[in-house]
């Protein structure tokens, strides 16, 4: 396989296994896989770190001889961060006869492809959490990350643990995942004897959130949850640091990486901050999951300098769900692709996915682990060692 030119500055980046240049979806030629992401825009630092583990996946694929003796061709675009180049993008992949698309970490872009994959019966793996891509169940839509929804449960599990039963949440109202989040906080927070006493919404290019804290410092809640993704993110840490609020501040795993962890540098400290298991690889127990992990962070590490982020994590797992798919399936027929998505049961770095009729999420709540930042670097709580034990378990 070629050398990749440097994903942070691709708009379109095409890589192609050895064996010709026929990429159809029969034969002997080329498994053709197109890959939409957000290389630039708003979701740039996201998406990019995705894009190199993908190519990380595919890479090791095909130096392992490809998939049943078949290279990997990897088309990357895109997306800009933007929902209608994202549908452009889907458009030219599908002139181009792709054998199946990995989608956005942008979930807005992520939706819009969705309905256009089902209408074309393209297998498509997403890398976005949303839980509207598969709730209802779509029949060609498969999510890696940990949906929403499975984020809020987890959190609330947290709350349940530490005997917090009254929180205040803020979320974005313009990206579907805090829509999703905040949504399943309402569904989930009854269950598990949690009250949302306080509710704050705010839109992505907010830029002074000191009403938001204004209004939670006298609402009784004992933890802030927040559901944000980009600058926000960074903003409500470093602004929540000198807000004088006497509670923990909880954030999802959009805030699992480097990209968040430095900007915010020191007032990032003691944040509570939730991952998949693989971002704090080092404490999972010894087995099948760690094993996994360490396919993936070992060479990720020793090329880049640093820990693979939630985003790197999740583009790699899809990466070999998706190769695992087309071995399963023993060819590229797209519905016998669907088909191996729909039964597989595969241990990845973010944990052990069992797909099936109902439920194209594939990941369970025990595959989330909760962190609080010491240091610049994120500890697994007591709560988030028991989880990575349980998912470690589950794994084999």
């Amino acid at each position: 396989m070629r050398k990749f030119l440097p994903l942070l500055a691709a708009v379109a980046l095409v890589a192609t296994g050895c064996g010709g240049d026929d990429a159809g979806s029969g034969g002997d030629g080329p498994i053709h896989i197109g890959f939409i992401e957000s290389l630039t825009g708003n979701y740039a630092p996201l998406g990019t770190e995705a894009a190199k583990t993908v190519e990380l996946a595919f890479d090791q694929i095909n130096k392992d001889g490809g998939i049943d003796g078949r290279k990997v061709k990897l088309t990357t675009l895109d997306d800009k961060t933007a929902p209608d180049q994202a549908v452009a993008h889907f458009n030219k992949l599908k002139e181009e006869g792709v054998d199946a698309i990995i989608g956005s970490t942008f979930s807005n872009c992520a939706l819009a492809v969705e309905p256009l994959a089902e209408r074309e019966k393209i297998p498509y793996i997403s890398l976005a959490p949303a839980d509207e891509q598969v709730d209802p169940i779509q029949s060609h839509t498969f999510v890696v990350p940990a949906i929403s929804s499975k984020y809020a449960e987890s959190m609330l599990r947290y709350f349940k643990a530490e005997k917090i039963t009254k929180i205040a949440v803020a979320y974005d109202t313009k990206s579907a995942y805090a829509q999703a989040g905040y949504a399943g906080m309402k569904k989930f927070a009854p269950e598990y004897g949690v009250e949302l006493v306080k509710t704050e919404r705010y839109e992505t290019n907010a830029s002074d959130f000191s009403s938001v804290f204004t209004h939670v410092r006298d609402s009784g809640a004992q933890a802030l949850a927040v559901w944000a993704s980009g600058a926000p993110g960074v903003t409500i840490a470093k602004q929540y640091d000198t807000a004088g609020l006497d509670m923990p501040l909880v954030m999802t795993a959009s805030q699992a990486s480097k990209l968040w962890l430095e900007p915010v540098g020191a007032a990032a400290d003691g944040v509570y901050v939730q991952s998949a298991v693989g971002v704090v690889g080092d404490a999972v127990p010894e087995g099948k999951l760690k094993d996994a992990i360490a396919k993936m962070a070992d060479p990720f590490k020793k090329k880049y300098g640093y820990e693979p982020p939630q985003f790197a994590q999740d583009g790699y797992a899809g990466a070999q769900l998706i190769a695992a798919a087309f071995e399963k399936a023993g060819g590229t027929d797209k519905a016998k692709v669907r088909d191996a998505l729909e039964s597989m049961d595969l241990v990845t770095p973010t944990g052990r996915y069992k797909y099936s009729e109902k439920d194209h999420s594939g990941l369970d709540v025990v595959n989330i682990a909760m962190n609080r930042v010491k240091d610049g670097k994120l500890v697994p709580t007591q709560w988030g060692r028991e989880q990575l034990a349980k998912a470690a378990e589950d794994a084999g």
